[in-house]
């Protein structure tokens, strides 16, 4: 493939992982909503809020489908697969811990956005193997 195929392919990926990950976003968010404990720091619909966050999702869903097609390549290792998804969660997940001060941190939130954010990279990856399985785009080679 030439460089101009490659880039069509990997905004492609980014694509499908964007919209994957938006759509396990909005089914995290609408579970949020249910759930009947105080979970104010965790994310919901709310105005801007929610349209900054659903923006959010899907940029890091697209970078994560973008990087996810890097790095796996034409292998079938499945420590690399399953690390990238670790890796992106754990990033996403840990972050607002580290934004948050220890005095006033949630951790029960916290526990259930990092959770969250995993189950929202999987579900990315699970609709980017599907992708590549069915020849809907190319890994990189």
């Amino acid at each position: 493939m030439d460089l101009r195929t490659e880039r069509i392919e990997s905004l492609k990926v980014g694509a499908i992982g964007g919209f994957a990950f938006c759509i396990a976003d909005i089914v995290a968010r609408l579970a949020n909503a249910q759930i009947p404990i105080d979970l104010d720091s965790l994310p919901r619909f709310a105005g801007i809020e929610g349209l900054i966050g659903g923006a959010i999702a899907i940029a890091s869903g697209f970078l994560f489908g973008v990087t996810y097609r890097y790095i796996v390549r034409s292998d079938d290792n499945s420590h690399l697969r399953d690390g990238a998804v670790l890796a992106f969660g754990l990033v996403r997940g840990l972050a607002p811990i580290a934004a948050q001060s220890a005095l006033a941190l949630d951790w029960g939130s916290s526990i259930i956005f990092g959770v969250e954010s995993l189950l929202c990279y999987l579900i990315a990856r699970l609709a980017l193997d599907l992708a590549f399985r069915n020849q809907w785009v190319q890994p990189m080679k």
